[in-house]
């Protein structure tokens, strides 16, 4: 299927009509019980329905810091006095019945809880990382597990995720690349919006629908140095070209909340920004859901130097637009008496509660207060054998061959010594990566078992530690090297503990623990033919040995099924098929580096680096590039074509090739579309991804690919923050990453060629 997307760019800044937030989108009952709702609430119970809290009615130890915590007793008395709106990160439909039975039939005017958690890529099963699924390069598949997400999430007595993250991230040191679909606008744009569709369902009213809440708005990728909570500085056609696409195309697809990012953009911190969260956010991007504020981001607003204390805080997190103040209760303390004040006028008070109530209306709970809250759901919904059988088709989609010099794939028949070495070989804690604290990782598969389950002989296999995942081991070196030895084949399982990615998480140096390196570069001595399995929530920068090795295999963090899912790629029951959607560097010092970067005045032509955008110890390019990925088969591209070398202002021209299968096994590649605007009134990135189209094909097999390109594919942000087109030559690779590939031109005119 070729995904075709004109609108991108355009959807985050144009009116999203199909929201179901305007009145005339509710029955005339719906917009009556509102309106009465919010006349006969005090401003107490206004504010509470604008906090949430941590939901103490089933407690879980997410990973945030433990403030302002309640135990159930107390949680319990502000929810049948109307100070709470929603819940967040327990699960359990005991612990939110119990809730729910409080607010409905004990607080004043009974309005329902919503439940939140943090379902980022599973809640019992657990897929791979968002950053892995991207790899796939196929948003159907996200759709897919995130409808399965949706459905364990909703019987376990959740109505909303706290997904999907839609952050471009271009700096590898940040710990947050895990949670997103990498460094590309246009890639990141359909996952964005594929998520949305697969949490959220075809009906916000079934009780298998979750929420959606794309973060973290705005560009919170683009912290500075990939610092966590950092600062932003960034240009406004940046912010609106790079960093707002994501958003516009998930909230295009149906998301009713959003989160206002942790980090300031140019000075202002983004909890406090009227500009970015009103002007830009409902006045351009014609949003009508509800604003989350991140956990005690508005109490933050201190720290930053930017409120003066906690009721400055929430004066200006309300007037900037945040509806909802999560964990910090600062709503809930301050705005009584800053309305009264006058401070804060009753009519912004009333704005957010009426776009909070609104979600509630839509999703379905004043009608039915307990969806997404049944015993027979939470029995049969959760961890099912097809949720177990999706994530280990997704985690097989995830894993990336990034070199193989002909030892994969492994002959399953032949009986080859197999030594299994490194700190993740029978590692289960560091399977699933950051934000899967629902999982039990006792029913995790590690890389050993998977290994066993696929072998004819499981005898042929043996294990040796090495070291630990930061720090050397005692004689462990020794005792891989002896294993090495004795062994056919090496399989080195390095990388990063789950800990070292995700929130808070931010390296400078991303590359492989010393301790690993040593390790690998021991066993790669033998001699042996050596195989790097990698575990990792970033791209890495690789060196010695295990950038040599014989084949490479990013594995990042896969979930549940991660163990049968990399035995089946090695073993060739599934053909790699997977694609980079983050640049892996040649040094960490490169950061950030993205393929779609711009030239300067002086790039690198013909190897010529005397003077020219370098660094002395390496140049420009990346070690393995944005779309990268090898198969067990060959594939070749030729017979590339354009309809026209003319494309016209209101018309489209059609690029052809032919994708041929050379090798001797039946195997899936990702065509890739790359542009370049020649001339333009704003530099242009050297490439721009613009089509991509998956094809499987047998031995020997031929297929013509047909990609359409129009005007509004050639768009960007101009002078103004105006999305424009111009006139002039363009160029087009298609190719199999964001390198190389077939070449051709074509010239976009305003009028006829002849009346120009």
């Amino acid at each position: 299927m070729t995904i075709d997307r004109r609108t991108l760019l355009a959807a985050a800044l144009t009116g999203l009509a199909a929201l179901p937030f305007p009145r005339r989108a509710f029955a005339a009952a719906d917009v009556a019980r509102v309106d009465d709702l919010i006349g006969r609430m005090t401003i107490e119970e206004k504010a509470g329905q604008m906090t949430c809290l941590t939901d103490s009615f089933r407690p879980y130890n997410p990973p945030n810091p433990q403030v302002g915590i309640q135990d159930e007793k107390r949680l319990s008395d502000e929810v049948r006095r109307g100070r709470v709106g929603c819940l967040f990160n327990g699960i359990g439909v005991a612990g939110a019945r119990r809730a729910q039975d409080l607010a409905v039939k004990e607080s004043r005017l009974g309005i329902p809880l919503l439940l939140a958690g943090d379902v980022i890529h599973g809640l019992k099963t657990i897929f791979p990382v968002p950053l892995a699924e991207a790899a796939s390069f196929d948003p159907s598949l996200a759709q897919r597990t995130a409808r399965a997400m949706a459905q364990e999430a909703s019987a376990a007595g959740l109505h909303l995720t706290f997904a999907p993250m839609v952050d471009v991230a271009r700096d590898q040191r940040w710990g947050r690349v895990v949670e997103g679909a990498g460094e590309d606008v246009y890639l990141g744009s359909l996952f964005a919006a594929a998520r949305v569709r697969g949490f959220q369902g075809r009906d916000l009213r079934r009780d298998d629908s979750l929420l959606a809440c794309p973060k973290h708005f705005a560009a919170y990728g683009a912290v500075a140095a990939g610092l966590e909570y950092g600062s932003v500085d960034i240009s406004d056609e940046t912010l609106r070209e790079t960093h707002l696409p994501p958003f516009g195309s998930a909230f295009a697809a149906g998301a009713l909340t959003t989160m206002a990012a942790f980090s300031e953009i140019n000075g202002v911190p983004a909890t406090a920004d009227r500009e970015l969260l009103t002007d830009l956010l409902r006045g351009e991007m014609k949003f009508r859901g509800f604003v989350f504020s991140d956990y005690t981001a508005d109490e933050e607003l201190i720290a930053h130097g930017y409120a003066e204390d906690e009721r400055d805080a929430a004066r200006l997190a309300v007037l900037a637009g945040v509806d909802m103040s999560m964990q910090s209760g600062l709503y809930i303390r301050h705005l009584p008496d800053l309305v009264r004040s006058g401070a804060v006028p009753m009519e912004t008070v009333d704005v957010a509660v009426r776009r909070i109530l609104y979600v509630k209306t839509a999703i379905g709970l004043f009608d039915n207060p307990y969806r997404s809250i049944s015993e027979d759901a939470e029995k049969t919904r959760i961890a099912t054998p097809a949720h177990r059988a999706l994530s280990r088709e997704a985690a097989t989609r995830s894993i990336v061959l990034l070199q193989n010099s002909g030892v994969l794939p492994l002959d399953r028949g032949k009986r080859q010594k197999i030594a299994l070495i490194g700190p993740f070989g029978e590692d289960r804690a560091n399977l699933y990566g950051p934000w899967a604290f629902y999982g039990d990782k006792e029913k995790g598969v590690d890389i050993a078992a998977g290994l066993r389950a696929a072998m004819a002989d499981p005898a042929l296999l043996s294990i040796a530690k090495g070291c630990e995942i930061g720090a050397p081991m005692d004689g462990g070196i020794a005792q891989a090297v002896e294993a090495a030895k004795a062994a056919d084949i090496i399989l080195l399982a390095v990388g990063e503990s789950q800990d070292m990615s995700g929130e808070a998480q931010s390296r400078t140096v991303i590359e492989l623990p010393p301790a690993q390196q040593m390790l690998a570069d021991a066993v790669a001595a033998t001699g042996k033919p050596m195989i790097v399995l990698l575990r990792h929530g970033r791209a890495l920068a690789l060196h010695g040995s295990v950038a040599s090795a014989q084949a490479v295999l990013a594995t990042w963090f896969l979930g549940s099924e991660a163990g049968h899912a990399i035995a089946d790629i090695l073993f060739g029951r599934v053909d790699p098929s997977a694609k980079l959607p983050v640049s892996f560097p040649w040094e960490s010092g490169q950061e950030p580096f993205f393929y779609d970067r711009k030239s300067t005045g002086r790039p690198v032509v013909d190897n010529r680096t005397e003077y020219r955008a370098r660094y002395t110890t390496t140049d420009n390019s990346a070690r393995y590039p944005f779309g990268h990925g090898l198969s067990y088969t060959t594939f070749a591209l030729d017979k590339l074509k354009l309809s026209d070398k003319a494309l016209r202002w209101d018309r489209a021209i059609e690029v052809t090739v032919r994708l041929t299968n050379n090798g001797d096994r039946r195997g899936s590649e990702v065509v890739q579309l790359y542009i370049r605007d020649r001339v333009a009134s704003r530099t242009r990135p050297v490439r721009e991804l613009k089509r991509m189209e998956r094809v499987t094909l047998g031995p020997g097999e031929s297929k013509i690919v047909r990609f359409s390109l129009s005007r509004t594919d050639l768009q960007f942000v101009g002078a103004g923050s105006r999305i424009i087109a111009e006139p002039g030559l363009f160029d087009v690779w298609v190719g199999q990453s964001s390198v190389g590939g077939l070449h051709a031109q074509f010239t976009l005119y305003a009028a006829e060629p002849n009346k120009a």
